[in-house]
């Protein structure tokens, strides 16, 4: 199996196509990256920015190029000696006209060959659900979207549709008879009976009839085509025809002035294989299953086989021709049986390095059984980023942070609470579905019997509230083990909070965790499964809304720690848990993705390497913040009696604006940028504001805060006081994304970029971190990083201007020269944490490689400022003074690959002769 040495991940939309791509291969090349790693490239929505709203997984996009394109970028990619890393979603496709697949089953039911493909309950126990698929994609109530005249029938070559806007759904070919029949003695006298035209028009009438009939026969959909061929070739030759059709459409659409003439529209509607309804009865009636809470994207059975083989039938294509060299798998937690999944794509792809989109928790551990080289990297990140915050200053900053906001609700009861917010506004109909299944095998178990519905519902929610992980994995083969620890601590975590459901909670437990009553039959044994595993199925997307979108914009302590798979409440990490995750990591899964900024992040590696500068300076981060709070109370709105923003979210965009604010300083990108930002913050948090319920007054009140505070005009006190207090911040930042950057491509693991973060990047959560990037400056500075003869003077040279980011360039380019010289060290080297002594040992982080006889040193700093005043570098014996590195065995000549310097020394390294000219020193014996 071939593993890559760094990747590079591409954001392709049609701002960036695939020749955009293969115009930077050779930057990338020159750069020591060793595989693109491509975004979802399959045929998406149109205009879609992402890629993840996937309308054909067989086909390339086609805003991203032609098949030719993509041939031309491989080839480049072949001869500059780089591979392609494939971003795949077998989790979801879009809800959307563009997604014939399901508009075949929309049109066709159970007559579809992919009936099966969606994950669709057509059983559900509502009435008006079964036999239907809820379309909640309207932007007001049914009534009233249909008597406004925004839902409409349409005819065209495809056949008959029910359109909303840009949404065009398919008429079940049972119902053509209705629009096609009506009246039609008006046509009869027209043409006359015997008319060979008529008869055809008759003909196909009773063609779709017969074939609604026969439900559950897939071998119709020619003769279907066939009657659709027909009627569409007599409205285009007869006129006669064509103004008897858009007569009858006509009348069912009915006039806005008359109510009652919606009717015939209402009751053709009310037959369909869907329920057009508004957008928000999602939260309480589903009977399909979504990406998260995202009506938009409806869930695949990827566990069907049928639908495995349709969903990756490129993919494979791509593997066996040799274009894709290996996959990244999308939110493997959204699908019924992960490892059953990944076992048979692993049969498929062979040799072919996997990773999964997996999201650890602190203590969690992913899979050994799981037939993958690891995941995407936010473990990695979050133990990465969490050993540059100074833990000696929690209770200080958890002062200051509860004496500003006034907010001292516990960590663990604000998720709990916000989780069970999400299920109460989101997620009630899928619980209620859970309920419904439960409540049906329990009648079958005496000690069930007696359980309501409302006390499994509750219960269930609890249980849910409490998850201590994204999601389990129990199916016919699971032996437990870690899940059934995690199952049993959120039974006990519900007990403690819901004391009168103690009964309820117990028999859910025995139900999670498959103790079966012996007197069931086979067939409920594997409808008890198929309750577990859609259970699991459902904590993941609850963690994500409540977690992830909700309390990372809540629970604001020090914002730099709130990140996907983070554990904020722990205020960052030792060294020794660094340590020790990298030795188990190097054991388990040394070949996961070392990531720092993904597509996903809620701020880029730069941003979070400067607010984590706040956890070592608590005092004059407290100062500062009591001068900006009465500089800017002025500045603030008054709304029914209270001042927006509120401190929380005044403390929150604080942090921002010094972690996100570029060297050029505050201009009007920048307030734009802050500005469509906050809105987001704000409406994910949920608390004054929310994307299902906005308040325009809030937002507006913070955008003006923003235009205030950031108003460049003389006399504004707070920016001038903000503005040096930030240079400071962003100095001391500068050290830590260096650091930062040479742990990931050293530690163990596979060294990955986000776009564009080989220089400085102070982006936020997307879509701000799917701006543009200038790769023409990039590859301007890699040319005059790359040729420098003196890496001493070109140092210092950078350092003077270290603003412009070429700095960050030229350690990204020595490292990943440093990979692709030695691939084994670096891939399969074994790890060694190095002790540290003297007067700075807190500071520096140190660890050995070694494979065979070949050993590496890894050495560098962090907590700057403790180390230098403002403006000064960490360099030298004036400031390492006594601090050495203690190397486990007698050695002499050492090279630095990062400045190219000797450095002699037998067991003891000292810190002034390693930090000479760079704060990092990567070493191998000369």
């Amino acid at each position: 199996m071939r593993i890559p040495l760094a990747t590079y991940r591409i954001q392709f939309n049609r701002d960036f196509t695939f020749q955009k791509a293969k115009e930077i291969v050779s930057y990338l090349a020159e750069l020591g990256i060793t595989d693109l790693y491509a975004s979802p490239i399959f045929k998406a929505k149109e205009a879609s920015t992402h890629g993840y709203d996937i309308v054909d997984p067989n086909q390339l996009n086609p805003e991203l190029g032609t098949f030719d394109d993509f041939i031309a970028l491989s080839s480049e990619l072949k001869q500059r000696g780089l591979f392609w890393i494939q971003d795949i979603v077998p989790n979801h496709m879009a809800y959307d006209s563009q997604n014939q697949l399901l508009m075949d089953v929309l049109e066709n039911g159970r007559d579809s060959a992919y009936f099966g493909f969606f994950d669709i309950d057509w059983e559900h126990p509502y009435e008006n659900l079964r036999d239907k698929v809820l379309t909640p994609l309207l932007g007001k109530f049914y009534a009233e979207s249909l008597e406004q005249g925004e839902i409409s029938l349409k005819y065209g070559e495809k056949g008959i549709t029910i359109n909303y806007y840009g949404l065009s759904l398919p008429l079940k070919c049972g119902s053509y008879d209705k629009v096609l029949g009506h009246d039609i003695r008006i046509l009869e006298e027209k043409l006359g009976s015997n008319n060979a035209d008529f008869i055809s028009m008759l003909g196909a009438i009773n063609l779709f009839k017969a074939l609604s009939s026969r439900e559950g026969d897939i071998s119709q959909s020619e003769q279907i085509r066939h009657a659709k061929n027909m009627l569409w070739s007599l409205y285009n030759n007869n006129p006669a025809i064509r103004e008897f059709i858009e007569g009858n459409i006509a009348l069912f659409n009915g006039s806005k002035d008359n109510p009652a003439s919606y009717d015939r529209l209402d009751e053709l509607i009310s037959e369909q294989r869907f329920r057009l309804s508004f957008w928000k009865v999602a939260a309480e009636e589903i009977n399909y299953r979504r990406f998260f809470t995202v009506n938009e994207l409806i869930s695949l059975k990827v566990e069907d086989d049928a639908v495995f083989s349709h969903i990756h039938e490129l993919t494979f294509k791509l593997i066996n021709e040799g274009l894709f060299h290996a996959l990244r798998v999308d939110h493997i937690d959204g699908l019924h049986d992960p490892e059953s999944y990944l076992n048979k794509l692993r049969e498929k792809v062979r040799d072919t390095y996997l990773v999964v989109e997996k999201i650890v928790f602190p203590g969690e551990r992913l899979s050994s059984s799981w037939p993958v080289q690891g995941t995407t990297g936010y473990d990695f990140l979050n133990y990465l980023n969490g050993i540059f915050v100074e833990r000696r200053n929690l209770r200080g900053l958890t002062k200051i942070y509860q004496s500003f906001t006034r907010l001292k609700t516990p960590y663990e009861d604000l998720l709990c609470d916000n989780k069970r917010m999400i299920i109460s506004k989101h997620l009630a109909g899928n619980v209620d579905n859970l309920a419904q299944q439960i409540k049906k095998l329990s009648s079958k178990d005496r000690y069930g019997r007696d359980i309501t519905l409302y006390g499994l519902k509750r219960a269930l929610v609890e249980v849910m509230a409490v998850f201590p992980v994204y999601r389990t994995y129990i199916n016919q083969a699971n032996a437990l083990g870690m899940d059934r620890r995690y199952i049993q601590e959120a039974i006990s975590r519900a007990k403690k909070k819901l004391p009168g459901f103690i009964y309820e909670l117990d028999f859910i437990g025995k139900f999670l965790l498959l103790e079966y009553n012996n007197s069931l039959s086979a067939e409920d044994k594997q409808q008890w499964i198929e309750f577990v595993m859609n259970f699991q199925q459902y904590t993941g997307p609850l963690m994500a809304k409540g977690f992830e979108d909700t309390i990372l914009y809540i629970y604001n302590r020090l914002i730099s720690l709130n990140e996907v798979g983070s554990a904020p409440q722990e205020f960052g990490f030792s060294l020794e848990d660094f340590y020790g995750f990298l030795a188990d990591r190097f054991n388990s899964f040394r070949y996961s993705f070392n990531a720092t900024s993904t597509h996903d992040t809620k701020r880029s590696e730069d941003v979070r390497a400067r607010i984590n500068v706040l956890s070592e300076m608590p005092r004059e981060w407290d100062a500062h913040l009591k001068a900006w709070e009465k500089l800017n109370k002025n500045k603030k709105v008054k709304l029914n009696n209270r001042l927006v923003p509120d401190e929380n979210d005044e403390y929150f965009l604080y942090q921002t604006l010094l972690g996100a604010l570029p060297f050029e300083g505050v201009n009007d990108g920048f307030r734009s940028r802050i500005k469509e930002y906050i809105i987001k913050a704000v409406r994910e948090a949920k608390r004054h504001t929310a994307w299902i319920k906005p308040d325009s007054e809030y937002e507006n009140a913070c955008e003006h805060f923003i235009e205030g505070i950031l108003d460049p005009s003389a006399g504004n006190r707070f920016l001038e006081d903000f503005l040096l207090f930030q240079k400071k911040v962003a100095f001391y930042g500068m050290f830590n994304s260096l650091s930062q950057l040479f742990l990931k491509i050293t530690s163990p693991g596979v060294a990955d970029f986000y776009q564009g973060a080989e220089l400085w990047d102070f982006s936020l959560v997307d879509p701000d971190n799917r701006r543009r990037v200038d790769f023409s400056k990039r590859i301007s500075f890699l040319s005059g990083v790359k040729t420098a003869q003196d890496p001493a003077g070109l140092l210092k040279e950078l350092f003077s201007s270290a603003q412009d980011g070429r700095i960050k360039m030229f350690l990204v380019q020595r490292l990943l020269a440093a990979r692709k010289a030695n691939p084994e060290l670096f891939l399969e080297g074994g790890y060694f944490p190095l002790k540290a002594e003297g007067k700075f040992q807190d500071n520096v982080v140190a660890f050995a490689r070694q494979f065979n006889d070949d050993w590496m040193i890894c050495i560098t700093a962090r907590f700057f400022s403790h180390l230098v005043k403002d403006g000064e570098l960490p360099l030298g014996e004036g400031v390492w003074q006594d601090t050495c590195v203690i190397f486990p065995q007698e050695a002499s000549s050492w090279k630095d690959l990062i400045t190219g310097r000797r450095v002699n020394f037998s067991r003891r390294l000292s810190l002034a002769e390693a930090f000479k000219d760079f704060p990092a020193a990567l070493l191998v014996k000369a």
